[in-house]
């Protein structure tokens, strides 16, 4: 992608049950895109269901690792990061909470820093309460169960897997799309237009067909 050439949309896909949503999150509040970023939360447990996965929290091996990793990643990146005491957790009212809020990214941070750093069971009251006295905000006020904030979960959820968006947190730029956090600096390359991404061997990668089926 040309610097000089119109920037496309870019979309930021999360969920708030992802400790990978919450990193990579925090790295772009600490170095932001060159380039207007929409933040569109939606329903993880719903992509899942809708390409057939199982997430990471459902194999236990792989639960253990990833909570490691993601620990082990933000201490070597220097972000206040603790897992939830309890995980997964039900992430819907937070997720109808920062859609109440506007998506405004001040409401997506405070979510983030309540949920992986303070160690507390997302799905208990004394956290809820927490995050609303955070942002200052009161639960009746904002009727999070409003159908027309249901219905924005549901359609972000239903419109991101029909756009092919498996699992987050995921970056779209135009019809590219960056899955995971480590994926960020090649996200940046494709934003300074680093000819490496239409290099043979990414055009011969982009053309690799389908082989044996288990």
């Amino acid at each position: 992608m040309s610097t000089s050439e119109p920037r496309p949309p870019a979309i930021f896909y999360f969920d708030v049950i992802s400790p990978w949503a919450c990193l990579m999150e925090h790295a772009l509040r600490q170095a932001p895109l060159p380039i207007t970023l929409e933040l569109r939360p939606v329903l993880f447990a719903g992509l899942l269901n809708a390409f057939g996965h199982k997430g990471p929290a459902e194999i236990e091996r792989k639960r253990r690792f990833t909570y490691e990793l993601c620990t082990w990643t933000a201490q070597q990146q220097g972000t206040p990061f603790v897992m939830p005491s309890a995980h997964p957790f039900n992430p819907l009212r937070y997720l109808r909470l920062i859609l109440a809020l506007g998506t405004t990214p001040q409401a997506v941070s405070a979510v983030f820093d309540q949920l992986f750093t303070t160690g507390c069971d997302p799905d208990s009251e004394p956290a809820w309460q927490a995050m609303l006295e955070r942002l200052g905000v009161s639960e009746a006020a904002l009727k999070l169960d409003a159908p027309e904030i249901k219905a924005r979960l549901r359609d972000n959820t239903a419109r991101a897997a029909a756009e092919g968006i498996f699992g987050v947190p995921t970056i779209t730029v135009g019809d590219r799309l960056f899955w995971g956090l480590d994926s960020l600096p090649m996200l940046r390359a494709c934003l300074e237009g680093d000819p490496g991404l239409d290099s043979p061997a990414m055009q011969a990668a982009a053309k690799v067909r389908f082989g044996a089926a288990r």
